[in-house]
């Protein structure tokens, strides 16, 4: 599943094809929607952001577009004139001066007042996205050691959405792995000078995800793999996905755990246990 990163370059990409322009035809497959289509029509997009794994399309009338792309959806953007080559069903259609964002696959859509989405029963439950609501290093340091945080093991909190909202599995492997630190450490247990490397790593190894397209690789790594001829699922990420093959910073074989019922990968020497 896309974790925050792909989400965020997904709103990046609706927003540089409406935002700006005024709609001229809005178009929705569920009933609940469908009677609201047309009071969308003239109403201009001011924004498309995200938050975790939702998407948010912003009108000037206060309201928003909820979406949630969940395993199989997916935005295409294409001219209103030619529809997209897909076999997919439709869920939604934006239209403005020529330009159309359409909806696929994705069941869970939903339009809010602004002012009411912390009702939302997805949303209300999200921490901060690191990418959309501009936390800082101390934020995130102070929220990993708030009471309801701080006594549990890293590699499970990490992927608990209420902590910071975006974070999956492959983040959560290079976040640790970049941080030093094994996945059953707790922030509570962590000196000041650990603490301090996990929030950084945080939010840079989540900003590299997003500025490269999902490489948190170092740069002078990834390129000694590719000039090996590695693949680029090998050579986008330091430890995800590399089982058995030998750690860039010290050649000890990473390893493949499970923690909360999911993939980790993280190097022995690198980010002991306790």
């Amino acid at each position: 599943m896309p974790e925050g990163p792909e989400i965020r370059r997904a709103a990046d990409r609706v927003h540089r094809q409406l935002a700006g322009r005024r709609l001229d035809d809005a178009w929705f497959a569920f009933p609940d929607l469908a009677g609201q289509a047309a009071s969308l029509i003239g109403r201009e997009v001011i924004a498309v952001d995200s938050w975790g794994k939702a998407l948010l399309t912003r009108f000037d009338d206060g309201r928003v577009l909820y979406s949630h792309n969940q395993l199989y959806g997916v935005w295409k953007l294409h001219a209103a004139d030619r529809e997209p080559d897909t076999g997919r069903s439709l869920r939604v259609r934006l239209v403005a001066q020529g330009r159309a964002a359409s909806l696929y696959s994705a069941s869970d859509v939903s339009l809010w007042e602004e002012g009411k989405l912390g009702e939302h029963p997805f949303l209300s439950r999200l921490g901060p996205d690191l990418l959309t609501h501009g936390v800082t290093v101390e934020q995130a340091r102070a929220r990993l050691i708030a009471p309801h945080f701080r006594g549990r093991g890293l590699g499970g909190l990490l992927l608990d959405q209420s902590l910071f909202a975006g974070i999956g599995n492959y983040l959560r492997s290079e976040i640790l792995f970049f941080a030093g630190l094994h996945h059953a450490a707790r922030p509570v247990a962590l000196g000041e000078t650990a603490l301090g490397c996990l929030a950084a790593s945080l939010l840079a190894v989540t900003r590299q995800a997003y500025d490269q397209a999902g490489v948190t690789n170092r740069a002078d790594w990834a390129a000694a793999d590719r000039a090996r001829g590695a693949s680029r699922r090998r050579w986008r990420f330091a430890v995800f996905e590399r089982e058995g093959l030998p750690c860039h910073a010290c050649g000890t074989p990473i390893v493949r755990g499970m923690v909360t019922s999911r993939r980790l990968y993280f190097c022995p020497r690198c980010q002991p246990a306790a």
